[in-house]
């Protein structure tokens, strides 16, 4: 398996170098050079089948040419010491939570897959590398956990001022060590720019030996797919009419699914569920695509007005307007409307829900009469992470688990940065 630029579809390269490199050096994003038809393997999962089983198995489908299944085994292994869990709400829709790892965000899972794979690779070279990304408020949290203390790769992460929640920022800013957050006076839409303009610039690229962890990086988004894989495999019996509601943001968690979809997993469709940011919705219902500038909203992992995945999801599907909007639907969720769901959760299912669940959940709800099958609804974070809106929604404190508990008192290690990339560079440099 070799991987292309979704802007340069003539040159290919290595898994290795697609995710040491995150961005391709014409700006595009690295895609499969082909969709590997991998049914009758996805159809022999079973509600048995652990997730680590499915993850090793697909990861040597995709990757047998550079890693052996040892390797593959391994790479899975060390990743993944934390599972999904799915929690059937008794009305259509069950919750495919994914927030059990170390930063308690579905992030974990592609942020610990990169950071094994890049070990795995690195475990017989000297040289470094230096990852730069920008978050919204989930992905710094993951991959600083993911990549913290890793012999031979230093982390640079980049955030929104005043636009990630304080939890959030406790976790991406107190780690210390081979961890440096970037605290940018913008927006996310800011923070991507720079990490995008930073690995089209040569002096930062060659003299920081930059990679990503972004969800432009290919090496995050094939392991979302697992959990996509693992989930379709515990409905059998139920599955082939399943409906996956995916609350998102930067797209890249839905193009993960997507992809396990081409690959043979036989799910009907998906819901693409948005806060007020909304320019893929528009796009599935009118054809048009509209990058703004996002706007600031209680569910922030998804305040995205450009989002990188959607790149991807064009080239999936060649461009097709039709093709898309035939196997995606769309919902908006509002901040009031998020707010009463987290609250009617509680109130009737006894279910602590964050604000992007609940995103999630009541695009589901809307859609589960248009539905000739169950829907499986993705739960991105922990409701600890959200504990003033949750507070806000509900008058009561969502229960904290361990992983959290342990940063609330650490001291935040910031700096303050402009949005542009000199004002980045000044500080790298």
């Amino acid at each position: 398996m070799k991987f292309y630029s979704t802007r340069n579809k003539e040159e290919f390269v290595t898994f290795k170098e697609a995710i040491f490199r995150g961005l391709a050096p014409d700006g595009g994003l690295y895609m499969p050079e082909i969709m590997p038809d991998m049914k009758s393997l996805i159809d022999l999962f079973t509600p048995e089948t652990t997730f680590n089983e499915i993850a090793a198995s697909i990861t040597e489908q995709l990757l047998s040419e550079e890693l052996d299944s040892a390797a593959c085994k391994r790479i899975c292994d060390r990743a993944f010491t934390f599972t999904p869990e799915l929690t059937d709400l008794k009305n259509g829709i069950s919750i495919l939570e994914l927030y059990h790892g170390p930063s308690c965000a579905f992030k974990d899972f592609g942020a610990s897959f990169l950071a094994s794979c890049m070990e795995e690779f690195l475990s017989n070279e000297s040289r470094e590398a230096t990852i730069l990304t920008a978050t919204s408020g989930d992905t710094g949290s993951a991959v600083a956990r993911a990549f913290y203390g890793k012999k031979n790769i230093n982390v640079v992460i980049l955030y929104p001022s005043g636009r990630v929640s304080p939890l959030q920022e406790k976790q991406l800013t107190t780690l210390g060590g081979n961890i440096r957050a970037l605290e940018v006076k913008g927006a996310f839409d800011d923070c991507q720019r720079m990490v995008k303009e930073a690995f089209l610039d040569k002096e930062m690229s060659e003299k920081l030996k930059l990679t990503s962890a972004n969800s432009i990086s290919l090496g995050r988004l094939i392991p979302q797919s697992f959990y996509y894989i693992w989930a379709w495999a515990q409905m059998k019996g139920n599955r082939e009419n399943l409906t996956f509601c995916v609350p998102s943001g930067n797209f890249g968690n839905l193009t993960a699914g997507i992809m396990a979809n081409q690959w043979g997993m036989g799910n009907t469709s998906f819901i693409a569920a948005t806060n007020i940011n909304d320019v893929v919705p528009e796009y599935i219902k009118s054809g048009t695509f509209n990058p703004r500038a996002s706007k600031l909203t209680l569910s922030n992992a998804m305040d995205v007005g450009n989002p990188s995945n959607f790149e991807r999801m064009l080239d999936i599907f060649n461009d097709s307007h039709d093709k898309m909007s035939e196997l995606l639907k769309e919902e908006v969720v509002t901040d009031s409307e998020t707010k009463k769901t987290i609250k009617k959760l509680l109130d009737e299912k006894d279910y602590e829900a964050d604000p992007h669940t609940a995103v999630g959940y009541l695009a589901a709800e809307r859609r589960l009469k248009d539905t000739n099958g169950p829907i499986v609804s993705l739960s991105t974070a922990h409701p600890g992470k959200f504990t003033e809106v949750y507070e806000e929604a509900t008058g009561k404190k969502p229960a904290l688990p361990e992983q959290l508990k342990a940063v609330l008192n650490l001291e935040k290690k910031s700096t303050i940065v402009g949005n542009t990339l000199d004002d980045m560079k000044a500080v790298l440099l």
